[in-house]
């Protein structure tokens, strides 16, 4: 166990770590956010954070949409068989974020896709957790988990204008040669 430490962002690292990488468990201010391992059961949960990262600036696309178009509807699914992994975050047993990462294949390809074997990565916080480092505890926590597993890569796709944007280029991901008018970026592990 250790103990808990105030860093310069004001969140307080709570006494439980994973092995490697971020906490499994911070503190912000009064809340406690707990990271936890995405269950392939969890549909609704990528439905919905499909539904908000559709829907980043405005409403654009239902709840149907995202479900039933197969540029949107293989985000709402992992397949822990095929490699796909992701981290949950939540607050008084509420959810508050999710990222994720899916091998998806070339004829069936993500926004972001760069070759079957580059997992892309999606990421959505809720609105009320937005602005206080949870996005960022969360792609941290799945960079670990990628590297721990041996991958090489992974990348994202993000709109132009999208604030998500300077998250990733801190975490050192860049824009993908030719492809920067479609925000594809990648990191290199």
């Amino acid at each position: 166990m250790t103990r808990p430490t105030e860093r310069q962002d004001g969140i307080t690292l709570a006494d439980t770590r994973s092995p490697a990488g971020p906490p499994a468990v911070y503190r912000r201010g009064m809340t406690v956010i707990r990271l936890r391992p995405l269950r392939a059961d969890e549909r609704e949960l990528l439905q919905t954070a499909t539904l908000g990262n559709v829907n980043w600036c405005g409403e654009r696309f239902t709840r149907h949409d995202v479900v039933a178009r197969p540029e949107f509807s293989h985000y709402t699914h992992i397949d822990p068989a095929r490699g796909d992994f992701g981290i949950v975050a939540e607050s008084d047993d509420a959810t508050v974020g999710v990222c994720w990462a899916q091998f998806l294949p070339a004829d069936e390809p993500g926004f972001g896709f760069v070759a079957e074997t580059t997992p892309e990565v999606s990421a959505w916080v809720s609105p009320a957790a937005r602005g206080r480092g949870v996005g960022r505890r969360l792609m941290e926590s799945l960079i670990v988990t990628a590297r721990e597993s041996g991958l090489e890569r992974l990348s994202l796709s993000v709109e132009d204008g999208n604030v998500a944007r300077r998250l990733y280029e801190s975490l050192g991901f860049s824009p993908v040669a030719g492809r920067e008018d479609e925000g594809v970026m990648l990191l290199r592990l």
